[in-house]
Formats: structure tokens, sequence, C-alpha cells
């Protein structure tokens, strides 16, 4: 519009009005600082900005932590870094060496050594300072300002000191995430309660912990350590995940430890004298009113995107007016053509750190090296680190029967026992495998998903196959690794629909 608008007025012999020609003269090349300005640096945005640096363009990122409700920031790096995949993992991890220890038993070993502690934060400190190095060492220009558009190529921020900095960019990729919402119509919830930033950089242990509504992996390592812990579940486990699949997570995390309040919302949130929180919530079941005390209370309602500060109307940046999630087309454009957007705070993109990395690096190729390829967002691969892992790859059963209809599909499943939890006598029952197919003579594979150790690694290596359209017979031809539990998606043979039981038996 900008072009055909300058275009016109040279036509017609006509000068356009100041506005446009301010505008136009700020979108012409070379008049701006940078090639590129990437506004957020988290794993897409530094991941853009570093793309970008190497096809030696001027590459400038500009990232601020607004610190939480109650005070938690953090360094360079994004929520995985910082407050989410990383620390979590870490946490699984030792959750999951826990129960290594008691299996040990069963193996004869007794552990006797004094316990050291290492602390996670130290790691995630140590990240930060790489990606600082990591910039440098690519020319790519860190700006530690919350900024905010003034104009389509103008973004303007503050300082620490005071001291207003401007910046102009050819191209800007806003990459700024999102934040975990606060149930602001719970009285008390903001004042005392804390969220996913706050958890992993509490000076002392959480305690009893409430958490509404789901937030199972949390949930799950902070058993797993040894605490009381409760969600406080308003409807389904895993919204957007195969239901089958959430259901039998949830069960083995009750066989675990964990509490689950089913069909219950919080409603209030009050501080005793005790300076434990006192939480009342409301059972849609029994249609009750009930409360318990926690030491934390952990909301996990959902997030949103990162926006407020960023001044979009002066840019003319569309967004969605019910997520408040920027509108974007195949190629990461936002409404503005040299503005895009990657990541979480884009609408209708899967919600996850390695879709944001190779989004970004794909824009970087598409703007600076001649490319047209463009992120494929389907059959992207992801795992839930619960206590036992949960991971998967392409469509659930129910968004493939709603797209092919249920005559036209195959599920082929199977429960299995790994061979790690025979001797350690560990229950078995929720690890689960099962492959959606279509029931055509080809029979496509359309969607796999796995309940047991390790899922993550084992549904990486499948996710090559599917996203090659895999089909049945050829997993069927596909040799397994002997013993593993992968192997067992290789055996996959009896179907839903025959009503055979589907437990594994023998070696």
């Amino acid at each position: 519009c900008r072009c055909r608008t300058r275009a016109a007025a040279v036509g017609t012999g006509r000068r356009p009005p100041p506005s446009v020609r301010a505008l136009a003269a700020s979108a012409l090349p070379g008049k701006n600082e940078y090639d590129l300005l990437v506004i957020g640096g988290g794993s897409g945005g530094l991941a853009c900005a570093k793309e970008a640096a190497q096809f030696g363009r001027k590459v400038a990122v500009l990232d601020y932590v607004e610190p939480s409700p109650q005070g938690t920031a953090w360094g360079l790096g994004g929520t995985c870094v910082n407050v989410g995949c990383i620390p979590k993992k870490l946490m699984h991890q030792a959750a999951l060496l826990g129960s290594s220890l008691k299996d040990a038993q069963h193996y004869g070993w007794s552990i006797s050594q004094p316990v050291h502690h290492t602390c996670v934060q130290n790691y995630v400190k140590s990240l930060n300072w790489g990606h600082r190095v990591q910039l440098q060492e690519k020319k790519v220009k860190y700006f530690n300002i919350k900024g905010s558009f003034s104009d389509p190529h103008t973004v303007r921020g503050l300082t620490k000191a005071g001291k207003e900095t401007v910046i102009t960019a050819d191209n800007i990729v806003i990459a700024t995430g999102g934040r975990p919402k606060y149930p602001v119509h719970v009285a008390g919830a903001l004042e005392y309660g804390i969220t996913s930033d706050d958890l992993f950089w509490l000076k002392e242990s959480p305690g009893k912990t409430a958490s509404p509504d789901v937030s199972l992996e949390c949930a799950g390592f902070l058993t797993g350590i040894g605490l009381d812990t409760t969600v406080m579940m308003r409807s389904i486990p895993l919204r957007g995940f195969d239901q089958q699949m959430a259901s039998l997570v949830t069960e083995h995390m009750e066989s675990y430890g964990t509490k689950f309040l089913k069909r219950c919302f919080p409603t209030k949130v009050e501080k005793l004298k005790s300076n434990r929180l006192q939480v009342t919530w409301k059972n849609a079941d029994l249609g009750t009113e009930e409360t318990d005390s926690f030491n934390t209370v952990m909301w996990a309602v959902g997030r949103a995107p990162d926006t407020k500060t960023l001044n979009l109307e002066a840019a003319g940046v569309k967004t969605n007016s019910e997520t408040g999630k920027i509108i974007v087309d195949a190629s990461e454009a936002t409404s503005v053509p040299h503005i895009y957007a990657i990541g979480d705070i884009t609408e209708g993109r899967p919600e996850l750190t390695p879709t944001a990395i190779a989004a970004g690096k794909l824009l970087a190729q598409r703007l600076f090296s001649q490319s047209s390829e463009l992120m494929d967002y389907d059959n992207v691969p992801t795992t839930v680190f619960t206590p036992l892992e949960y991971g998967c790859v392409g469509l659930s059963e129910e968004a493939a029967v709603q797209r092919h209809g249920s005559d036209n599909i195959e599920v082929y499943h199977a429960y299995y026992k790994p061979l790690e939890f025979t001797v350690a006598e560990r229950d078995a029952t929720q690890c689960y495998i099962k492959m959606v197919c279509l029931r055509e003579r080809e029979q496509r594979i359309l969607g796999l998903h796995f309940i047991g150790p390790n899922a993550g690694e084992v549904i990486q290596g499948f996710a090559l196959g599917i996203k090659c359209g895999a089909t049945y017979p050829q997993m069927m031809k596909t040799v397994g690794i002997h013993p593993t539990c992968a192997e067992e998606v290789t055996k996959l043979h009896i179907t839903k629909r025959s009503g055979l039981d589907a437990t594994v038996t023998g070696c």
C-alpha cells in the first residue's frame, strides 16, 4: 500500500501528504541504522538474529524482562532457558533420580554417601552469559531495554539509567513470547500466588503446593522430590493432546502421589497468621465449597502474549482481538510487510521452542539469503515431561476421527512393560503406545503416541519417518532394537477395532 501511494502521487504530479512522505522516506533501504532488529531475546529471536548476522547483515536484539508480580526477573535467553524447558527438565531429572534410588535397592545397591546439592540456577545463569557471548562474537548489538514502536521502522526505549535509545531498522521481528496469566477474578490470586515465572527461582522449598488449574509437569517433579502437591483441575488435562493419553498420564501421577481435585475451581486465597495460604474452592460435581491450607499456590491458568508495552498500534501491526496474539501469514509476516513475528506470540502456531528456533532461522534466510523455504508446522513432535513421560507426533485420535471419520482410521495399540520396571517391581499399567493410521491400503501414519520412559528420545527418532510420510507396513518392516521400549512401536499389531487384549506378553 505504501509503494502504491507513492507511485500514484508521482503519476499524477501531486505531492503526497506529509504523513505519507515521512512514512515512505523511513521505508527507503539504507536510511535505517540496522538491517534487522529483533525484539525479544528468547530462543526464536536469538536464532533469527544470529542467522541473519552470519549473512553479514547489521543486526540488533532488544530484550527486557519485566519482573513478575512477585518480583522475579532473569537474564537473556527467554522463557525456555530461564523459567521453562531447561530448569523444568533438570527438576524432572532430579525427581527421576529419586525414583531410581528406590529402584537401586532392588538391584542390591545401598546408597549411604552424603548428599551434595548443585544449584540449577547457576547452570541457567551460565546459559544467560553464553547467549551474550554468542551475540558479541557474531557482532549482534544487544540492547537491554524495554522498547515500543513509535512508527513502523522505529523503536524507542529507556535504559536502566533513564536514557532514551532510538533504534531504526529496515526489517523488524517481534519475538517477545508470552507470560503466565493470573486469574484476576480470584481474590488474593495476585497478592499471594506465584507462577512458573517464580517457581524455579525460589530461595526456599515451596513446601505443600496447590496448582490451579493444571501444571502437570511442575506437579510431577514437585511430587517426585517429596513435596505434598495438589492439582486443582477445572476441566480436562493436557488440552489439545490426545485425551486417552492425557488420562493415562494423570492416572499414573495419582498412583505416584500427586493429588487431584477434579472439576474444582478456586474462588479465593487468604493468608493465615501462620503465613500459610488458605485456598477456598468450589466442587462443581458436589456443589460444595471446600478449603485447605498450603505453603505455596502456583497458578497455571495459561499464558498471554507479551505485547502490552510494544505499542503495536503505532506500527500498524494487527492482533487477534480475543487472544492478543499477532496475526501472521505463512512467511511469518504481519499486517505490515517488513514487520514479522515468530514463536509463542503468533496466532495459530505451536508454543514450542524448537518451532520458534526453526521459524526464526528460516525467516532470516528468506530475508537475507534468497531462500523461499517456509516453516512447516505439520507433524511437529513434542513431549510432556511428567513422571511417566508422554511423547507424540502428528494427530491425536480425536483429531484424526474429526478429519477423516472413524470408519477411515485404524488405531494400533499396546500396553507394555519396560524391562527396567521388572526387577524393581514398578507398576506399568499406564505404559501405552498407539499409532493412528489411515485405514486405506497404504495406511499412512497420522499420529504416534507413546507413554513411558524417555518418551522424548523415542518420539524424536520416529518423527522423521512420520514427517516423510511413513506407512504402517513400512513401520512393520523396521527392525527394532532389543531390548528397548521403542522397539514395541515396531511390533504394534492389535487394533482397537478388533477388541482384542493389547497387553504385550513375553520378551
